[in-house]
């Protein structure tokens, strides 16, 4: 077999392996014993705890599994770093002890998914695939992906996020073990371009001299968070391969190792709760990679902890947070298990989501992706390109879905006409309705009825500006923010931005959707002909009292019980047309 099939052929063992399990009570060793996912706040813990609580009454996920999710305490954001600190806390004070025997798996899903908002309200974690049935969501992926990792694991905690995707083959007579003290970290093949923007394993004792195995185990001398490529080839980092090594369609002789997953075991687990016992209150954010990582290892030095460069915002109390970690970690192992037949997807923001969904041919044969899983409405035939993507959707006769597009959880009247590179999430759109290319069309429930936002597929909701004279480096649906209020009939000052923007002006606080409709057509009816304005010459006309609402409001007053209820009925309708269909066949 080529390295494709069998990265496809590891890959779907696992999903039938998970599948089995779904809904199954799983006897100890055979699956983790404990599965921890991070929330940013206390609403959105009630909400993954909602989510995970329907799953396993539907049979979703394997039973006898104490499935956990942890808020991030009051006050200041803690990154992903003091999430771990702080979800190994809670689990002391519930298990103490009993976490000597436990396979934990950690899943990082906190935040408010900016670069994709239909993961916004919901999760990102809960983002839906056009896999499996019941349909899998990025949680059962992570689940089925990992599931050989706990029958080969000493007590201890696996580390992942939300919105990647990890795919590997090994030997049939091998495993990825997770076994030795400190920590051992999943390492995959990259471009020294790819390896810019992840971390990267200086691989002891020097240079690797081409791909033996497609699993090999090394010692890290040094990890390297987001380097430029001089300082990876100054430090060792860059590997020869004997044979070219395929990194994102491309083939190239220079490699380095980038990473994904590690997993720490209880002894480290006891020191990193240490550390948190010495710094006491979180006061900035904390990265579970650059920051732990880059502590590890006999090359390791302190000079990570006054850089700066790669931190999205600068506080007093970072570097000498990072000093405390880089003390307390000094001296312990990082192990590396290379992964030389693999593949790592990150799914984080709308244009990587429509990528991999709808365009990426590798991702779609190793998982076995459908355009159209549920094989209701009229779509394009599958082919080796670009497709449409359908998710837990009805689409109604004469429907026109292009290419390059995904539709999830949502209703499209019969005659609709969806543009390509667009996401409609959550929406029940009306007849004859058109959607225009490179649209963002999403569908929240709200006390009062149903709001939708519209944005681009390529906007940036988390770019900034510091005031409204400068909103026109906005951008939305490709004009700048000035010119787009201007033709939407808003006026523009301090109050078209709702409360965090007092003091930073973005798309995610501007106040540009309107209050809520009562019916879910009703309001994804309005925003098109809202933004119709922005296509056209004519000024879009707002009544004197409206109100209007910023995404960051409207995720604020968010049903989250309305809009999976909303889910449930569409869910239950399609596999009522589908056991239908399959009747008269």
């Amino acid at each position: 077999m080529t390295d494709a099939e069998r990265i496809r052929s590891a890959s779907r063992r696992r999903l039938r392996n998970f599948q089995k399990l779904r809904g199954k009570e799983v006897t100890p060793g055979e699956f983790w014993d404990i599965v921890v996912i991070t929330a940013a706040d206390g609403r959105q813990e009630l909400v993954f705890e909602q989510q995970i609580s329907n799953k396993l009454q539907s049979n979703e996920l394997p039973l006898g599994v104490r499935y956990h999710v942890f808020a991030d305490p009051l006050g200041p954001k803690i990154g992903n770093g003091g999430s771990t600190l702080h979800a190994l806390h809670r689990l002391e004070e519930l298990y103490e002890d009993k976490l000597d025997s436990f396979n934990i798996l950690l899943i990082h899903a906190g935040g408010y998914s900016q670069r994709l908002p239909s993961a916004s309200a919901l999760g990102k974690i809960f983002t839906a695939l056009p896999l499996g049935i019941p349909v899998y969501q990025m949680l059962e992926l992570k689940l089925a992906m990992y599931i050989d990792f706990p029958t080969h694991m000493k007590p201890g905690v696996l580390v992942t996020c939300a919105d990647d995707i990890e795919l590997y083959s090994i030997s049939e007579t091998e495993a990825i073990c997770f076994d030795k003290p400190g920590f051992t970290a999943l390492a995959h093949p990259s471009s020294l371009s790819i390896g810019t923007t992840h971390g990267v394993f200086v691989l002891e004792p020097g240079r690797v001299q081409g791909i033996q195995k497609e699993l090999e185990y090394k010692a890290c001398h040094r990890f390297l968070h987001k380097p430029s490529v001089e300082t990876m080839q100054k430090s060792g980092a860059v590997c020869r391969a004997g044979h070219g090594v395929e990194s994102g369609g491309d083939t190239e002789m220079d490699f380095v190792y980038t990473d994904s997953v590690y997993y720490f075991d209880r002894p480290t687990a006891k020191r990193l709760l240490a550390i948190l016992g010495e710094i006491g209150t979180l006061g900035c954010e904390i990265d579970a990679y650059g920051d732990f990582l880059q502590a590890l290892g006999p090359g390791a030095t302190s000079d990570y902890t006054k850089n700066t460069a790669n931190v999205s915002q600068e506080e007093n109390q970072l570097v000498a947070h990072r000093q405390k970690i880089f003390n307390c970690l000094r001296g312990t192992a990082l192990n590396v298990a290379m992964l030389n037949n693999s593949k790592f997807y990150h799914l984080g923001t709308a244009q990587e989501y429509l990528h991999h969904l709808t365009t990426d041919v590798t991702l779609r044969a190793h998982l076995g992706l459908l355009s159209n899983p549920g094989g209701l409405g009229q779509l394009c035939p599958e082919s080796s390109g670009q497709v449409p993507c359908i998710i837990e959707s009805l689409v109604g006769p004469g429907c026109d879905v292009s290419p390059g597009s995904v539709i999830e959880y949502s209703r499209l009247g019969a005659g609709s006409c969806v543009g390509t590179n667009s996401i409609v999430s959550g929406c029940c759109v009306r007849e004859n309705s058109t959607i225009p290319p490179n649209t963002f069309l999403h569908s929240l429930c709200i006390p009062g009825g149903f709001v939708t936002v519209m944005f681009g597929t390529g906007d940036n909701l988390k770019y900034t500006v510091p005031s409204p004279l400068e909103i026109h480096k906005l951008r939305l649906l490709g004009l700048d923010f000035r010119e787009a209020a201007v033709r939407l009939g808003l006026k523009i000052s301090e109050h078209l931005f709702s409360d965090s923007g007092r003091m930073r002006l973005s798309l995610w606080n501007a106040r540009i959707f309107p209050t809520p409709r009562a019916t879910a057509e009703d309001s994804v009816a309005s925003v098109l002909e809202m933004f119709e304005a922005l296509n056209g010459k004519s000024v879009h006309r707002l009544p004197d009292d409206v109100k209007l609402l910023s995404i960051e409001e409207i995720l604020q007053q968010k049903d989250v019980m309305r809009m999976l209820n909303f889910r449930k009925q569409l869910t239950e309708e399609i596999n009522q047309r589908r056991q239908t269909r399959e009747k008269i066949n």
